[in-house]
């Protein structure tokens, strides 16, 4: 499992929409596999879930992105899970971290 998490300032579906699109974009073997979406009381949530094919290693990998926003406080949170392999003991090659990664990536890329 790999996780990150960061707080930023800006527009909650610019950020969003901008996270998707570099996800989506980043690699060839990547869906999105359901989104959630609740508003309540001026809080903004968006639950993602992404699955990744990794050809170096033969297995997948889920991401789970949580976007969390109060008017321009933006909560990100992406979590990687499902690299490993082997039923007894998890030897991951590192794709949790890689898909992770792709968010930072993105925030970067996006000047947050």
């Amino acid at each position: 499992m790999a996780k990150f998490e960061k707080t930023v300032v800006g527009n909650f579906e610019e950020i969003l929409g901008g996270l998707h699109t570099y996800i989506m974009n980043s690699a060839m073997s990547i869906e999105q596999i359901d989104e959630a979406r609740y508003e309540m009381q001026g809080v903004e949530v968006a639950v993602s879930v992404y699955d990744k094919y990794y050809m170096r290693s033969s297995n997948r990998a889920s991401l789970t992105l949580t976007v969390i926003g109060s008017n321009t406080d933006i909560q990100v949170c992406a979590i990687g899970a499902g690299g490993g392999s082997g039923a007894l003991f998890n030897f991951s090659w590192g794709a949790e971290e890689d898909f992770v990664d792709v968010v930072a990536q993105a925030l970067r890329n996006m000047g947050l």
